[in-house]
């Protein structure tokens, strides 16, 4: 077609796309991983994180049936576009056994089918139905040589309505299926989630009171942040917390909140290995396969399931597919019927010590 010939409207759709391609910045890349050295796994028990005159934070009681389901993460500029489909747990059943595919980018969705109106604070989410969101939870971080601290932890929920308001309520009413994962936002009651161009606001009808340890205080933050932007599938616009409308001067005593929270470095908060698949109390046939994330130096994770009766045990070491960042691993065991406990560990490259670390309890039948 000759320029005489062209529409006038495509060419102005194809110059309008051309500037906001230009306008796209690159992410950033992951910082170095550290290493860390302990010398044993922790027993699977609560860590004790208030301070002084403030009672230890401890599991609820679930408050109803919710859908969860495990998944991986990458850099904090990443956000949760890698997400494995892992396996569907409820409270109340044991779940099916359907391991994960290899974990590939979600596609960005479609516009939800309803728009709500703006308020004071911002635009409110759109509602959508059985979309599956993060969840991300704390869990006891070892490898740390004068004092317990916590790392996050992802799960996948399927909620209906608006997303990252359900997303929170979870986070702050439900309890995790896995006994190693919990949160300290106990007692938080969510209002609304609205978002501007600048800021996403999460309005609390109440807070927790709770003052914590300054490095778990940060993590928990993050607990937030995390879970509201992969609800939202944008890990960029920063969080800000009010309450009943008004801004809250610290977060657990610690925290600023007079200003909007950004995402900090996935390799700073977030856990280095965890576990897909199987999820906590699966039900499983003999052969099992084992899918995780890790960042991992040299690409080495490394495992051992035990069964919890006989006391028998199998040891070995797998590769993510790259060293030193966020990358899927996957291994193969053959297990007699039983209860088994399945461990995923990194090793110190400094004096060969357990590091982080990652289990979930399974049934062979």
């Amino acid at each position: 077609m000759s320029d005489q010939q062209k529409d006038p409207f495509d060419e102005v759709m194809r110059r309008a796309l051309r500037e906001e391609a230009d306008r796209i910045e690159p992410a950033d890349a992951l910082l170095e991983i550290r290493a860390r050295a302990h010398a044993q796994r922790p027993s699977r028990l609560r860590p004790w994180f208030l301070t002084a005159g403030v009672a230890a934070v401890g599991t609820a009681a679930a408050v109803g049936a919710f859908t969860v389901f495990n998944g991986s993460d990458t850099t904090a500029n990443d956000g949760d576009s890698v997400a494995g489909q892992g396996t569907a747990n409820t409270s109340t059943a044991l779940p099916e056994s359907q391991a994960p595919s290899v974990l590939t980018a979600s596609p960005v969705p479609s516009p939800s089918v309803k728009t709500a109106g703006p308020t004071d604070r911002g635009v409110p989410e759109e509602t959508v139905k059985n979309q599956l969101v993060p969840v991300y939870w704390l869990g006891e971080q070892i490898g740390v040589p004068k004092k317990r601290s916590a790392r996050l932890y992802r799960t996948w929920t399927k909620v209906s309505g608006h997303p990252a308001e359900q997303a929170v309520r979870i986070m702050t009413t439900k309890q995790p299926a896995d006994p190693d994962y919990f949160s300290v936002w106990r007692g938080a009651a969510v209002n609304t989630v609205t978002r501007t161009d600048d800021a996403v606001t999460v309005d609390f009808k109440q807070l927790p009171k709770a003052t914590l340890d300054p490095d778990v205080a940060r993590v928990a933050a993050q607990q937030l942040v995390y879970t509201v932007q992969g609800a939202l599938q944008d890990n960029q616009t920063p969080i800000r917390v009010t309450e009943g409308g008004q801004t809250v001067p610290r977060l657990f005593g610690q925290i600023d909140a007079t200003q909007p929270l950004d995402r900090a470095q996935a390799a700073d908060v977030q856990a280095l290995v965890w576990i897909d698949s199987p999820s906590e109390n699966e039900a499983l046939d003999p052969s099992v396969t084992v899918q995780g994330v890790a960042a991992a130096f040299e690409s080495t994770v490394n495992y051992q399931a035990t069964n919890v009766k006989t006391r028998e045990v199998r040891k070995g070491f797998t590769n993510t597919k790259e060293g030193q960042t966020f990358s899927s691993y996957s291994f193969q065991l053959m297990l007699s019927p039983g209860p088994w406990q399945i461990s995923v560990y990194l090793v110190s490259p400094a004096d060969g010590s357990i590091t982080d670390t990652d289990t979930k309890s399974i049934v062979v039948s």
